[in-house]
């Protein structure tokens, strides 16, 4: 089964990933791409490098980032293979895990729909 685990980050707090949470996350990216349970991970830039696209009744408008409205915002994702919503919920946990104390992360983990 595939799991998608979207991580929320406050934007506004400025914090940037240290040496020591990069060489972390390098060897955990390294080791769960070698086992197989991470299919593909990646960090977003900046709200205020994106743009909002919604559709209300039939009509599109596009708003240009950043997002006032949005305190979280989506930071990054991480594509994993798991047997079952615990085992992926422990690989999540395994990313937040390396952040330490310093940081404030959320992760919303959600199965892929397979057809």
């Amino acid at each position: 089964m595939r799991f998608l685990s979207l991580v929320r980050v406050n934007e506004r707090a400025g914090k940037k990933p240290d040496q020591r949470l990069i060489d972390d996350m390098t060897q955990l990216i390294t080791e769960m791409t070698a086992d197989g349970t991470l299919l593909d991970t990646a960090g977003l830039c900046p709200t205020s490098e994106g743009k909002k696209v919604r559709l209300s009744r039939g009509r599109q408008t596009v708003s240009d980032g950043p997002f006032a409205e949005s305190k979280e915002v989506i930071g990054g994702y991480a594509l994993l293979q798991a047997d079952s919503m615990e085992h992926a919920l422990q690989l999540t946990r395994r990313f937040l895990d390396v952040h330490g104390d310093e940081w404030e992360v959320e992760c919303e983990l959600r199965q892929i729909a397979e057809n």
